[in-house]
């Protein structure tokens, strides 16, 4: 691929694309490595795009390009792709070397966030400086990018385009070419440790030219739309040629979080959040799993980078005198001023509108990961001797104010849900255990009860105070600012929190209030309730498990055609039983703890629970209502049958002899006893009929062997059927098909045997089975008619 000096832009891209198709993926790697390092910025340019999308896809999702989200580290490709994009790699040399010669690139509008693009086509600049001087006017529908800016763009959007997955490239996510990227780009651009590397490229000028890089003297604000004039300065400042370097190198770091905030996170808008705030409102935009799990990646990485800010810097107090450099000033405002608002937004609309099922998961690691800062600062909490939760530190009580709806708000969201949920399984169950751990850490429960006492002060009382915030002049005339000056009143930092992302009317709950506390109260009464049932399921598979041992198949019991499970599965279920109790205990032990619910108060709720389980043990269906059509659930029944309350006996409704063929059984025997069962009872079916109506002894013999239609109402009652099946006539006729099941054969085998051992002939061995068969059903139909008499 290599190409002589005077070899035309459009030469080199055509032989790129002719090449693109044939050639192994090692070469076209190490040919594109060679291209950026001899061909100058001007015949790159036109290659840049292509190059874009044949390695993160198209922005539709027809073309998948490298497929980085199901590239697994166990494939060949893993590693030159990695290397390829590696943030001191050829693309990012080739995005630098573009970069220097301010070259623009195209990117559609249609292909952003709903919000933002409605926002644009609407005509209102985003709030967000990130879309600012990039937006033609009039109107183009197409945002102007540098290079570094367009590389990010396509690399945040191969996460939300719709695509489907290769053949036989499924994976985890975690260990994707994707999240690797995610997780080293981050690292690169926002360090923990030092600063962001300076770019290892540069032009014959010796610099790489930034956009717009902010300057030291201008302040951090919220980018919420409440300081426009600050944000146009933000935007129109162009540094002095004496500026620090670290501020010419850290417009890369606040274009790489803006565009994953914006492209990950601002897919529903603040207003509509604050207009309709109902589970049944549809939106078009629904993340995946693997979209929230990305997500919670960059969580957990921005909690690390704000708390790597020098520690002299964190809780001091600011001077009209003091500067601190462009990277200690973003880490001290990155997680409220760029990720807060949005992600509450996002979570909010996930807690809503996620199917009730063990992927909610993923939603519920972010969002426990975003609520506690301190498991990522690197430092170790105090413990407590007995090992159970680390205390929160008292120096995070700052943060739980200014995200106290990121407590409550949510954890009332997720108490809703897990109401709704089936806590005998032992992911769900699983889900509770790990939300009351996280609260039951020491001192968080009266960090989040002092918080919502600031919330509660009388406004009247905070408005001087108020006020004289407004007039400070280090204030920066914004009070979004987190540097907040000495006497700030943490009481209008709650109520601006709080009244910014739910409105200026909202009915704030308190999680501590008596609403919240029946609501909890109901949930511990349904994890009674599920791990009753879990204990009842776990007796039942101990008990199946037992009558499906070897020796089972000695007795000579009636066998269940409508028994599902096999031994493997009882095994499953006891192992998932059991972790269910465990969770489901320290679930209740945490609740009480957060709570204050004492001994008495719990027993009392858990015998409440057994009393009305025992009451409504003998009628086994959930709560319904009787209809023409049959018995319909209410919504308690509902409720019931979620969390394994109650329960109907399903049981097949169709002709029996139509059932599936079990794997205990002989497909070819079903068959041929199938065919003699059909020509018997239609040859004999007036007979038997007649036989069946009897009163006496034959009549009742009769009607034990034939299926009458009594017996099969009977057990019809227990299953909610409709009318119309329970009125269907069922006349009386023979089956055969139990000689089909390997059960059966193997017991006629056995007793074929040991008749032979005693010298009996294979007619007289018949006989004498049909005679002792005959005899033990005669004996049983006895003793059944007998109970029934009253």
């Amino acid at each position: 691929m290599a190409a002589p000096a005077l070899q035309q832009p459009s030469y080199l891209l055509a032989n790129l694309k002719a090449d693109w198709t044939i050639k192994p993926f090692h070469q076209k790697c190490h040919e594109l490595s060679k291209i950026i390092d001899e061909y100058p910025a001007k015949e790159l340019h036109a290659m840049f795009p292509w190059l874009v999308e044949s390695v993160f896809g198209s922005l539709d999702g027809i073309l998948g390009g490298w497929n980085l989200r199901y590239l697994q580290a166990r494939m060949a490709e893993y590693n030159i792709a990695m290397d390829f994009l590696d943030p001191s790699g050829p693309m990012m040399k080739l995005v630098y070397k573009l970069q220097a010669e301010e070259y623009k690139y195209e990117f559609p509008v249609s292909y952003l966030p709903g919000p933002i693009k409605s926002s644009i086509q609407a005509g209102v600049l985003p709030d967000c400086p990130l879309f600012h001087n990039k937006i033609q006017f009039p109107m183009s529908g197409l945002l102007l990018l540098n290079p570094f800016e367009y590389y990010m763009f396509n690399f945040a959007s191969s996460l939300i385009a719709p695509k489907n997955y290769p053949p036989g490239q499924h994976g985890s996510c975690s260990d994707s070419a994707y999240f690797v990227l995610v997780n080293t780009y981050l690292k690169y651009f926002l360090p923990t440790e030092g600063n962001v590397p300076p770019s290892p490229f540069s032009d014959t000028r010796g610099t790489v030219a930034s956009p717009a890089p902010r300057s030291p003297s201008v302040p951090y604000v919220g980018y919420g739309g409440h300081s426009t004039s600050l944000l146009k300065r933000h935007i129109t400042h162009q540094p002095s040629v004496n500026a620090d370097p670290a501020a010419q190198e850290i417009w890369r770091s606040e274009t790489l979080l803006q565009v994953f905030v914006e492209m990950w996170l601002h897919h529903y808008s603040l207003e509509m959040y604050q207009k309709l705030q109902s589970p049944q409102v549809k939106e078009p935009f629904m993340p995946s799993e693997e979209h929230v799990l990305v997500v919670r990646l960059l969580v957990k990485h921005l909690h690390a980078f704000s708390s790597s800010q020098k520690q002299e810097a964190i809780f001091s107090s600011p001077s009209p005198h003091s500067h601190s450099s462009p990277l200690e000033e973003l880490k001290r405002v990155v997680v409220q001023r760029f990720v807060q608002q949005k992600l509450y937004v996002f979570l909010q609309h996930c807690f809503g509108h996620w199917p009730l099922d063990a992927s909610f998961r993923a939603v519920l690691e972010t969002w426990l990961s975003y609520i506690q800062p301190w498991r990522y600062t690197g430092e170790k909490n105090n413990t407590q001797a007995d090992g159970q939760n680390r205390t929160v530190p008292d120096k995070w009580a700052s943060f739980v104010q200014e995200n106290l709806l990121m407590y409550t708000k949510l954890f009332q969201g997720f108490l809703n849900r897990a109401m709704r949920t089936d806590l005998v399984n032992a992911k769900n169950a699983l889900m509770v255990f790990r939300v009351a751990k996280v609260f039951v850490q020491p001192n968080l429960s009266e960090m989040i009860q002092k918080a919502e006492q600031l919330f509660l002060e009388p406004e009247h009382a905070i408005l001087q105070r108020q006020n004289r915030v407004f007039l400070t002049p280090s204030h920066g005339g914004s009070f979004l600012s987190s540097r907040q000056p000495i006497g700030t009143d943490s009481v209008f930092k709650v109520k601006s929190h709080v009244y910014s992302l739910e409105g200026q009317d909202c009915q704030y709950n308190l999680m501590f209030g008596p609403d919240l506390r029946k609501n909890v109260l109901k949930l511990i009464q349904i994890i009674g309730q599920a791990r009753q049932t879990a204990k009842q399921i776990s007796d039942h598979s101990t008990e199946m498990a037992a009558n499906n041992s070897f020796l089972s198949w000695f007795s000579i019991g009636s066998s269940d055609q409508n028994h599902t499970f096999n031994g493997g599965e009882m095994d499953d279920m006891g192992e998932g039983v059991k972790k269910t109790h465990e969770f489901l205990d320290k679930a209740l032990d945490y609740l009480c703890q957060i709570f204050r619910l004492n001994a008495g108060q719990l027993s009392q709720l858990i015998v409440n629970v057994a009393a009305v389980d025992d009451e409504g043990a003998s009628k086994q269906l959930p709560d319904c209502i009787p209809s023409e059509n049959g018995l319909l659930l209410t919504d308690l029944g509902r409720l019931q049958i979620i969390n394994g309350l109650r329960r109907f006996e399903i049981e097949y409704q169709g002709d029996p002899e139509l059932q599936p063929i079990r794997s205990y059984e002989s497909a070819f025997l079903v068959r041929l006893m199938f065919q003699i069962s059909s020509f018997i009872n239609a040859r004999f079916g007036d007979h038997m009929e007649t036989l069946c109506a009897r009163q006496d002894l034959l009549g009742s013999i009769g009607r034990h062997y034939l299926r009458s239609s009594s017996k099969v109402a009977e057990h019809r009652r227990k299953s909610p059927v409709t009318r119309q099946m329970r009125e269907r006539p069922q006349r009386a006729r023979l089956s055969l098909r139990v000689l089909a099941s390997y059960r059966t054969l193997l017991i006629l085998l056995l007793l074929y045997m040991l008749l032979a051992l005693l010298s009996f002939g294979v007619l007289s061995s018949t006989g004498l089975i049909l005679l002792v068969s005959f005899l033990y059903e005669l004996l049983l139909n006895f003793v059944h008619e007998k109970l029934k008499t009253p």
